[in-house]
C-alpha cells in the first residue's frame, strides 16, 4: 500500500475526548495497510486565544514574535494526537515544521512554503512510526520560525503529500463532504461525491470555508487526491477532488458560495493617463494586499473612478497606502463600502454553455437583489451585492441552478476554520 496523509483541524482536537477520536481515524488508516503522515491544527480556538493575548500586550505586535507565539499552538496538539496513538499500542512521533523539514520563504505571517525536506519522514515512516506533524508553520533557510497565514494546515498537509508522493491526502472536517453551498444556509443542499481541483479553486477562493485556495492550488499543481471527510463519520468518503479531465460533467453550476469579508474602496477622479492604475495596484501589491473584483469607469471631465475589493483585515493598511498614491497621482475622494457581500456561482460546466449569466441575474432580480459589480472566469460569476442580501441570493442562486437535494445536511458544530 502506500502513503496516505491527513489533516485535521482545530475543532477536531479541541479536547482529549476528541483527540483520541482523531488516533482511531489515523490507527484505522494505518490498519488498512497504509504508512500515515498526520498533519494537526491547534486544538479549538487556540490560535485565537494567542493572538487576543498578544494584542492585549501590544497594539502593534511584531511579525516575527507573533510567528514564535502562534507556532507553539500546533506544538501541543502533535504531541497529544502522538501520546493517544501510542496508548493504543502504535509507534508514533511528533515533528514540528523545523524538524520536518519544511522550508517556507522569509516572510512572517503569510509565508510559502518553497520546499519540503523528506529525509526524517522516509526514515520514520520506514521504522514503522505514524507521524504527527504540525500544520501551519515552517522554518526559512537561516532557522526562523513562520507561519503560513489562513489555511496553513490544509496546504502543509497538502503539500506533505506532495513531497512523499503520496497516494491521497484526506482533510477531515467537521462537514461531510463539499456541499453546494453553506448547509446552515440551506439546510437541503446536495453533497459533492466529486468535484475537481478548478471548482474547489473556485469555490475556496470566493468564500467557501472547507479548503483554502492554497491548498487545492498545491493539490492541482502536482496531481494531489484530496479528499474532504467527516471526523465523526469514519466510514463516510467525503467528496473527492480530482481533476477535470477525470470527470463527467452534468450541471453547469457545481456550488454558490458567498464571501462577506471583503470590503470595497472606490478611489475618485484619478487622472485619465498611462500608468495610473499601475501605480494604485502596484502600491498594494509591494505591501502584500491582494485585491479582488476591479472596475474602471471613465467620468464625464476626463477623469477615471476605480472601484475594487480587498479583505477586510487588509483595509487600514490599504487605506494608509492609497492615501499616498492618492498625493502622488493627484486623485479625488476614498470612498469605503464595508456593507457588501461578494456572492459566487461556479462550475466547469458552465464553460461554452451560453445563459448562465443571464440566469444569475434574473434570479437576483426577481428577489429585488441589486448588483454593484460583476466578475466573470470561465468557470465562475461574481456579483456584489449588499450584505443583508447575501442569504437571499445563495437561496434563489441554489433554487434557481437546482443544487437543493431532498435531505436535509447535517453540520456538527461550526464550520471548519482553514
Amino acid at each position: 500500500m502506500g502513503i496516505i496523509v491527513q489533516k485535521f483541524g482545530g475543532t477536531s482536537v479541541a479536547d482529549p475526548n476528541k483527540i483520541h477520536n482523531v488516533a482511531n481515524a489515523v490507527i484505522k488508516e494505518k490498519e488498512n495497510g497504509n504508512d500515515v503522515v498526520v498533519v494537526v491544527s491547534a486544538m479549538g480556538h487556540t490560535t485565537d486565544y494567542l493572538i487576543k493575548l498578544a494584542k492585549e500586550v501590544t497594539k502593534n505586535p511584531d511579525s516575527r514574535e507573533m510567528d514564535m507565539l502562534l507556532s507553539t499552538g500546533e506544538q501541543v496538539s502533535i504531541a497529544l494526537l502522538a501520546m493517544a496513538i501510542q496508548s493504543h499500542g502504535y509507534k508514533a512521533i511528533s515533528m514540528n515544521g523545523q524538524q520536518v523539514g519544511i522550508i517556507t520563504e522569509c516572510i512572517h505571517s503569510k509565508a510559502r512554503i518553497v520546499d519540503i525536506k523528506t529525509e526524517k519522514l522516509h526514515k520514520y515512516i520506514k521504522e514503522g512510526n505514524i507521524i504527527v506533524v504540525a500544520g501551519f508553520q515552517g522554518v526559512t533557510p537561516d532557522g526562523e520560525i513562520t507561519t503560513l497565514g489562513r489555511g496553513g494546515s490544509d496546504t502543509s498537509a497538502v503539500a506533505i503529500a506532495a513531497a512523499l508522493n503520496a497516494e491521497r491526502c484526506d482533510i477531515y472536517t467537521d462537514v461531510e463532504g463539499v456541499y453546494a453551498t453553506d448547509p446552515r444556509i440551506v439546510p437541503n443542499i446536495q453533497k459533492a461525491d466529486v468535484i475537481s481541483y478548478e471548482e474547489m479553486l473556485e469555490l475556496a477562493r470566493v468564500g467557501a470555508n472547507v479548503l483554502h485556495p492554497r491548498s487545492v492550488e498545491t493539490a492541482k499543481q502536482f496531481n494531489v487526491p484530496l479528499r474532504v471527510r467527516s471526523s465523526f463519520k469514519l466510514d463516510n468518503l467525503g467528496t473527492l477532488i480530482i481533476g477535470v479531465e477525470n470527470m463527467e460533467i452534468y450541471k453547469p453550476v457545481a456550488g454558490v458560495a458567498s464571501d462577506c469579508s471583503q470590503v470595497r474602496i472606490l478611489l475618485s477622479n484619478l487622472p485619465d493617463i498611462p500608468g495610473t492604475a499601475a501605480k494604485v495596484f502596484g502600491a498594494l501589491a509591494k505591501n502584500n494586499i491582494s485585491v479582488d473584483m476591479i472596475i474602471q469607469s471613465l467620468a464625464s471631465n476626463g477623469t477615471n473612478s476605480i472601484a475594487f475589493t480587498v479583505n477586510e483585515e487588509d483595509l487600514e493598511s490599504a487605506i494608509d497606502i492609497l492615501d499616498e498614491v492618492k498625493q502622488e497621482v493627484k486623485a479625488g475622494e476614498i470612498l469605503i463600502d464595508k456593507e457588501i457581500a461578494k456572492v459566487s456561482i461556479v462550475g466547469a460546466g458552465m464553460v461554452d454553455r451560453p445563459g448562465i449569466a443571464a440566469d444569475m441575474f434574473r434570479s437576483l432580480a426577481e428577489n429585488n437583489i441589486n448588483i454593484k459589480m460583476i466578475s466573470t472566469s470561465e468557470i465562475k460569476i461574481s456579483c456584489l451585492v449588499e450584505k443583508s442580501n447575501a442569504k437571499s441570493a445563495i437561496k434563489a442562486l441554489c433554487k434557481e441552478f437546482e443544487l437543493e437535494a431532498k435531505e436535509i445536511a447535517v453540520v456538527k458544530g461550526d464550520l471548519p476554520d482553514v
